[in-house]
């Protein structure tokens, strides 16, 4: 039984000494970003022997997702399994550099207390010194010989003192500024502490040596875009430009460079389980469902919450959207949030990403240190289980070429997500800061509208019309409008709840002049038996200072009554529809240019005498 058990384990060393193992460097080839994370490929040929073999692609991220790893090889080799481990190395050697330096500081600090304490006591003498100047007593006499020696020991320790004392101070700045090089290369070295290194164990078995073509793919953290739009209008008269943008980051420790770009909508980190609705229960003090929204603009700062230090470059993205932001120097951000029940979300590389909800202008988020960051080790550490290695199927997609001002860009469009290739091959490094890239640029066609509640505001709003939208794939997010090179200001491009038609508000224009005026003639009390009747009217007038003719979607009221004692009654809407149910009043009118127009609405409203009404 012995002898077996020697000649199993003998048997075992040897197959595990034959085991072949490389290291493989390879560098990023392809990189689809998706809204948050991204897809490295990476494509290397190896050389390989007979038997079984351990490759190891070494230089990957800390932050790739093991369970996304997928190994494709081409040629005679079988995968036997795959691995993922981190490489703590540069940890080591930047722990023993940093503990080497922290050494180095301390046995300066005690040199300086020291050189402290001589000073103390050089001081002390020369106090000494002062205080006992007096030679002899009063009832002594000094010989002259006395005298002089007495002056010789005061001169030459007080001359010996003071020369100490010189060379002690100098001598203790040199330890202080040799104190301050020290903290200031400690002060960086902790800035750039060495993440762990991300690496790919592929054991695989070949019959015969063979060179094979291997391609390693991940998803990976730290990473995303969000797109933002420049929507361009010269004239009521021009098509609409709109500029679509991509603004991307990566903070993965890994140096994308000349890869093949692709820009995806589908955001892998959002649940794919699609919700159900709980039973709701109605019963005595049980308080019904909260909703909460919040339209407008979010603005805030994202900290440390450790160091309260703020975090620049830091992302803010409104949850399950592509509107996104990143916080600018100081970790200040403002962000345009849609209409409904939004979430923020803030994340920055090395931090637990922290969600808020959008119920109020002002939101500072307090991230904290995450796991990975906090750990310190000293030794390699490697990933436990093992992975076996998945083919990728193709997906079934439809390409749509499109033309860029910027860069050549392929649309590729499937069911759930749009793609956007970028043709010229494209390089991102890992500084978290946002780099914009210009995906496309459109000329649409649109009909203009100038929009105006003169009621409540008395400038009109012009707002473009789009039909057709949905060919160019755009995306919600934030977007600059420009209105005859003037900026106007941001506003959504919110396209998850609109029709076939795309409106676009393009701000205030001054040169459409409009008036509403109460028309004191017509403003009247009268009584008529039990009744009262007030009368009210309003002259509206509205003028085009543009050299180009104008449409006009005019809106105004007259009161509801909500009581049978209280009577309505229209008496002029200058051919204005009127919407009974909601007392709106509405003017579509066409304007030349340099043209005016002017007409009136007015109303009686009727009611009991001894009642007292408010009315507008």
């Amino acid at each position: 039984m012995r002898f077996l058990l020697l000649t199993l384990l003998l048997g075992t060393i040897g197959l595990s000494a034959q085991e072949n193992e490389f290291t493989v460097k390879t560098e990023p080839d392809e990189v689809t970003i998706f809204i948050n994370g991204a897809q490295v490929v990476r494509k290397k040929s190896v050389d390989i022997p007979q038997g079984t073999s351990v490759l190891k692609f070494t230089g990957l991220s800390p932050y790739m997702d093991a369970k996304s790893i997928q190994v494709n090889a081409k040629g005679e080799v079988m995968i036997l399994s795959v691995n993922h481990q981190f490489n703590f190395l540069d940890s080591i050697k930047y722990s023993k550099e940093l503990e080497s330096l922290k050494n180095r500081l301390k046995n300066v600090e005690n040199k300086i207390k020291r050189e402290n304490v001589n000073i103390e006591v050089v001081n002390d003498e020369l106090e000494f010194l002062r205080n006992n100047q007096v030679i002899g007593g009063k009832n002594q006499e000094l010989s002259l010989n006395n005298f002089k020696q007495t002056a010789d020991f005061y001169r030459d320790r007080v001359a010996a003192a003071k020369s100490g004392l010189l060379d002690l101070t100098a001598n203790l700045e040199r330890l202080q500024a040799e104190k301050e090089e020290l903290e200031k290369q400690i002060r960086q070295l902790s800035t750039n502490k060495p993440k762990p290194v991300g690496e790919v164990l592929v054991k695989v078995r070949t019959e015969v040596p063979v060179r094979c073509d291997f391609e390693v793919s991940y998803f990976v953290q730290n990473a995303g875009w969000f797109p933002s739009y420049d929507i361009r209008v010269t004239g009521i008269n021009e098509p609409v430009q709109i500029v679509y943008k991509a603004n991307v980051r990566q903070n993965t420790n890994e140096e994308w460079r000349n890869v093949k770009l692709k820009l995806s909508s589908s955001d892998p980190k959002l649940s794919h389980v699609a919700p159900q609705l709980q039973t709701y229960y109605l019963d005595y003090n049980l308080a019904p469902p909260r909703y909460f929204g919040f339209v407008g603009q979010v603005s805030g700062q994202v900290i440390d919450a450790g160091s309260n230090e703020p975090l620049p470059g830091a992302n803010v993205v409104v949850k399950g959207t592509t509107i996104g932001t990143v916080a600018d120097a100081n970790g200040y951000y403002s962000i345009v949030i849609p209409s409904n029940n939004a979430k923020l979300e803030a994340s920055y590389v090395g931090y637990q990403s922290q969600e808020e909800r959008a119920d109020k202008p002002n939101i500072n988020f307090y991230l904290q240190p995450s796991v990975l960051e906090l750990s310190e080790v000293a030794i390699v550490g490697y990933g436990a289980g093992e992975e076996s290695a998945s083919v990728r199927t193709p997906k079934k997609s439809l390409s749509l070429k499109t033309a860029s001002a910027a860069l050549p860009v392929e649309q590729v469009e499937n069911k759930t997500a749009v793609e956007f290739e970028i043709k010229t091959p494209y390089t991102l490094l890992p500084d978290n800061k946002s780099v914009t890239v210009d995906i496309d640029t459109r000329q649409l066609d649109a009909v203009y509208e100038y929009y105006c509640v003169p009621k409540i505001d008395q400038d009109a709003f012009l707002t473009a019309y789009l039909v057709n939208w949905e060919q160019y794939n755009l995306l919600e997010g934030e977007a600059n409008i420009f209105y005859e090179n003037t900026f106007v200001g941001k506003t959504i491009l919110d396209v998850r709840y609109i029709s076939d038609t795309l409106r676009l508000s393009l701000g205030r224009d001054k040169n459409v002049q409009v008036r509403r005026e109460k028309v004191k003639d017509f403003t009247r009390k009268q009584l008529l038996g039990s009744k009262k009747e007030d009368s009210r009217a309003w002259q509206i007038s509205v003028k085009n200072n543009k050299k180009q003719p104008i449409r006009l979607n005019l809106y105004d009221q007259v009161p509801v009554s909500i009581n049978s004692e209280i009577e309505v009654l229209v008496d002029e809407l200058s051919g204005g529809i009127f919407n009974a149910e909601n007392g709106e009043v509405k003017w579509t009118i066409q304007l030349e240019p340099f043209g005016k127009k002017e007409w009136q609405l007015r109303y009686t409203v009727r009611y009991p005498r001894n009642r007292v009404l408010n009315i507008e």
